[in-house]
This record gives structure tokens, sequence and C-alpha cells, in this order.
């Protein structure tokens, strides 16, 4: 399914349950924003988005615990955990996607090849926000595994 289909399927299931998103991103850059907001009416269901790239911006925008990243790095479960909380605590969202991995050609350090992708959703119900994870290890080149990153944020949000 081409991704404007996908991001369009999306805003319908948003709207439809009375939500609103919002997104954080380091490696896409912006991208799952952007696909989302090229659906006319988008206004209706997506909020807002961080694009969060460098450490500092992830603490500083989305509250990041400084000693997360030292600890697990920017590329771990408790990072994108911690960036998925920070967009609904940012925004006035239902829900929030947050995604950060090594896209390539390089940044592969011992035990995170390129293609390492660990997504993040995060829900608003009363006071609560709870997160679900996923780690992914997308093959291809930068682009490849960006788009295939926006693929499965997305896909990711039709389930909240």
């Amino acid at each position: 399914m081409a991704l404007k289909r996908l991001a369009a399927r999306v805003g319908r299931h948003l709207l439809k349950a009375g939500l609103h998103a919002a997104t954080a991103e380091s490696c896409t850059g912006g991208w799952i924003a952007k696909a989302l907001t090229d659906i006319p009416g988008s206004s209706c269901w997506f909020s807002e988005g961080f694009i969060t790239y460098s450490d500092e911006s992830k603490v500083r925008r989305l509250g990041v615990p400084p000693a997360v990243l030292k600890r697990h790095g920017a590329v771990s479960e408790a990072t994108v955990r911690a960036m998925a909380a920070g967009a609904l605590r940012g925004s006035d969202a239902h829900v929030a996607v947050a995604v950060t991995g090594i896209a390539g050609p390089g940044g592969a350090v011992p035990g995170k090849p390129v293609g390492t992708v660990w997504l993040g959703w995060a829900t608003r119900s009363g006071g609560a926000i709870r997160v679900a994870t996923a780690l992914k290890r997308f093959r291809g080149d930068r682009e490849s595994v960006r788009r295939k990153t926006v693929r499965a944020a997305l896909q990711g949000l039709l389930i909240r």
C-alpha cells in the first residue's frame, strides 16, 4: 500500500475515533508528519510534530532524560518510550508515534547495525500514558530504511 493511501487510512481511523495524533521523529526527519499532513483535512486529526534529530533536542523538546540517552543511547527502547510519552505531554494529542533509528549509510555501532529502528506508540487515557514499542531491523539503503520506518509507524497508529 502506498504511503499516501496508508496515511489517508490513518486519518479516517483517527477522525472516526475522535483522536488527534502527534509525532516525535528522529531518523525520519519529519516524514511521518509530512505523510499525515499531505492528506486534505488532516488538521481535524493531526496536532503537531516534533523533529528531534539531536540528543539535545530530544532532551529539550520531549523531556527525554539525559541519563536514558547516556545509558541506553539514542537508538533504544528506553529513548523511544520517552520520546513518545514526551510528544503526548507536549501536545494536546491523544496518540503519538515516535521513531529513532540508524538509517545509514553510517552510524552503526556494535549491536545496532544500519536499519535498526525503535518505534513507540503512546496513548493517553485519563491521566495515564501507555507506550507500546517495537524493534525493527530494516534492510536497504537510507531511503528504503526511512520509508519502511514511516510505513511501520503509520501501521501502528491504525491499532491504537
